[in-house]
């Protein structure tokens, strides 16, 4: 048995709490690793936080300022030399389906290094991403390690009830960040993929705290409730709108903006009930697109939605933001979404999607100045690659 299937095999059959110490033993008898660490990113993507067993006593490692931060930033090992030249330290990004979780740390001998060893190892952080996403249905251990600070109740469900942060696929590539990521309430979002569609929402329920987070929670479990039976857009609009209005009459409501694409031709289905907002970035130029309102979940009993169509090309990158962003002011008054929103789209033009809600984030967060925003803040980017050029359809 070859030492990559020696290390998956050990993996597979691991106990869930269990993983960092197996990859860590399986790495040293078929690698001369002298030290292994695997390190999850914390919530606020700020820091990438040892995965250990209580009391936690390793200090984080700064994402933005560090070799394991540029491995998790460019999704690409990096290889660091030990000052005394005795050894070698490989740092490799931990990623399931485009969902960057951490890094792992890898001490060798220099004598025991070469670079044909990197494809070997980067194939295993793949089967350990796998392994750590099953073994969340089991234990803490991976969820307390993305926690630089104590959850609100309120981001706890939030968080629990999100995909991830990011997905790809050929056709597409996206990211998304909430803030502030240890207490946020209403904001959301939820995406799927199909054999021939991806469908998005970003969603954004009202008031504040726990009743907040509760609203959202019903709002995208009834969207996933209907698309899972098979109703087209409007239809999964329609019964999250009656599960809401059959909860609170009509005293709270939820934003929406729901979207479905087709891979093959890029045309894109949209019903916008609300607040959420999209700009799209095309050949160096940035517009906002904009819809027909219609009613915010919950409001009224047995409303109808009407979707409306466009089409993105091959390129295009699509930034969604909530009312935390685009409303959010200066000092001076002008809102964030005025003119400084495409500013910063443009200027993180070269940025992965991946990095593109964070970089957008912190500087709305210096737009605003020193007092904490006002309310939550949520970013989605969208880079489209399409499956085939689009064929028809109406053209932003």
């Amino acid at each position: 048995m070859d030492k990559f299937a020696a290390v998956e095999r050990a993996l597979r059959t691991a106990a869930p709490h269990t993983l960092p110490g197996i990859v860590a033993v399986a790495l040293a008898e078929h690698y001369g690793a002298e030290k292994v660490e695997l390190r999850l990113a914390d919530y606020g993507m700020r820091s990438l936080q040892a995965v250990e067993s209580p009391p936690f006593g390793a200090e984080p490692v700064l994402i933005h300022n560090s070799p394991q931060g540029r491995a998790f930033g460019a999704q690409e090992p990096v290889v660091t030399n030990d000052p005394s030249g005795r050894s070698v330290e490989v740092h490799l990004p931990v990623t399931i389906r485009g969902d960057r979780m951490g890094v792992l740390s890898v001490r060798m001998p220099e004598n025991g290094y070469t670079q044909a060893v990197l494809p070997e190892m980067q194939h295993i952080c793949e089967v350990l991403g796998h392994e750590i996403l099953v073994a969340e249905r089991d234990t803490d251990l991976y969820v307390l390690a993305r926690r630089a600070a104590r959850l609100t109740l309120a981001a706890e469900m939030q968080w629990q009830l999100l995909p991830g942060r990011s997905c790809s696929r050929p056709e597409f590539s996206l990211g998304a960040h909430l803030e502030p990521a240890y207490a946020i309430f209403g904001d959301n979002f939820d995406w799927s993929v199909s054999a021939d569609h991806l469908t998005l929402a970003v969603t954004n329920g009202m008031g504040q705290g726990i009743e907040a987070a509760l609203l959202t929670n019903l709002a995208v479990n009834a969207l996933r409730n209907a698309r899972r039976a098979g109703l087209d857009l409007a239809g999964q609009a329609a019964l999250a709108d009656q599960a809401l209005y059959a909860q609170y009459q009509g005293r709270a409501h939820v934003s929406v903006l729901l979207l479905r694409f087709d891979l093959d031709t890029g045309d894109v289905e949209a019903v916008d009930a609300g607040s959420p907002r999209l700009w799209r970035l095309r050949d160096g130029t940035v517009d906002p697109v904009s819809f027909d309102q219609q009613l915010p979940l919950g409001m009224f009993e047995d409303t109808v939605y009407t979707p409306q169509h466009f089409t993105v090309r091959p390129g295009d990158r699509l930034l969604f933001g909530s009312d935390g962003v685009y409303d959010a002011s200066s000092p001076a008054g002008e809102r964030y979404g005025q003119r400084a929103l495409a500013r910063s789209l443009t200027g993180t033009r070269l940025l992965p999607p991946t990095q593109v809600p964070g970089a957008v984030l912190r500087e709305l967060a210096e737009y605003h100045g020193e007092t904490p925003l006002d309310d939550d803040a949520l970013v989605v980017c969208l880079d489209w690659n399409g499956r085939t050029a689009c064929l028809a359809g109406k053209e932003l």
